[in-house]
């Protein structure tokens, strides 16, 4: 079997990255602190089908399957573009104009949900909210909730309120449904998290190769080799992970489909989390200023642990698994 990405695989993720290259750049994420939203952007990204790419293409997608959007979704998280892009993309399909941007869909997964209040992530910018229940799905009005913004959020590109209580909502699917929804959700933000590991890994080595001390590029320090080399590590494994997570999903017959995603946010949640904090490391006191953008990618990283299930939920769920099979 080959695991090796196809060619057309190679330059869906090129064209992602191009984009983001020169749309998504660290002084227009600067721009959007804040609102952490931009209309026009949003519209690019759904010209470029990011949020129909599983969408069949007699519905008006792309037909792609959920590996191709793990690739996707991996270069999305590598740019910190901002939004409720997962939940837009699962979205398609269930929600008119989800797909074509047009109606910009958030939501929460209540399974896996914290205790009240809610978090609702870019609620100004929202057309729709779905919930995730274990019964179905549900959809509910994002301008009739009771919510308070939170003043100075963890993440400055993503703006979060608090809401109370949240009601019951229309149903427009099932308890299938909503699983399906779930078990893709949890494979994209895990997308995203490999993309974060990457660009925090490639930040570290490139500044390690320029930054002289004592008459000599840190980068030639054995400390400074091993946690580069530790970084790289980390990101292959969960490369591995993440796209396993994808490939599993479109073939269910290959192996355990809940077992292979959580693994994937695991892996990538954990290289995500410690990449960045030894992205900050390398960089020393320049690493913790404003200026330098490695803080962006430890906020979003803790933003995203959150998504789909904590990292220790997602263990727990591994573990009853292991010691069933067992």
């Amino acid at each position: 079997m080959n695991f090796q990405l196809s060619e057309d695989q190679q330059a869906l993720q090129q064209g992602i990255r191009s984009f983001c290259q020169g749309r998504v750049t660290i002084d227009h994420l600067r721009a959007l602190e804040g609102p952490g939203f931009e209309q026009a952007l949003w519209g690019e990204l759904a010209e470029m089908g990011i949020f129909g790419l599983r969408l069949p293409e007699e519905e008006g997608g792309v037909g792609l399957r959920t590996a191709d959007a793990v690739l996707v979704f991996e270069e999305l998280g590598r740019a910190l573009v901002p939004g409720p892009l997962v939940f837009s993309h699962l979205a398609a399909g269930l929600v008119d104009g989800a797909a074509s941007g047009e109606t910009v869909v958030g939501g929460l997964d209540l399974v896996c949900a914290a205790p009240t209040p809610y978090v609702v992530e870019h609620l100004e910018a929202l057309d729709a909210l779905l919930l995730l229940r274990e019964d179905g799905v549900y959809r509910v009005d994002p301008r009739s909730l009771d919510a308070r913004p939170v003043a100075v959020p963890l993440d400055p590109l993503t703006p979060v309120h608090h809401v109370p209580e949240l009601p019951a909502g229309e149903r427009i699917g099932d308890a299938e449904v909503a699983r399906d929804l779930r078990l893709a959700g949890t494979a994209l933000v895990s997308g995203l998290l490999l993309g974060i590991a990457e660009a925090t890994q490639e930040m570290a080595v490139d500044y390690a190769k320029k930054r002289e001390q004592f008459g000599r590029v840190i980068g030639s320090f054995q400390a400074i080799k091993h946690i580069l080399a530790d970084m790289f590590v980390r990101q292959e494994v969960a490369r591995a992970a993440a796209y396993a997570a994808g490939a599993t999903l479109d073939f269910p017959e290959v192996g355990d489909v809940e077992r292979a995603v959580s693994g994937a946010k695991i892996n990538a949640g954990e290289a995500a989390m410690k990449n960045s904090r030894a992205c900050i490391q390398v960089h020393g006191g320049m690493g913790y200023t404003w200026e330098i953008p490695a803080h962006y990618y430890l906020k979003r990283t803790w933003v995203l642990e959150s998504s789909f299930g904590t990292l220790e939920e997602h263990c727990e769920k591994v573990a009853a698994q292991i010691e069933t099979a067992a």
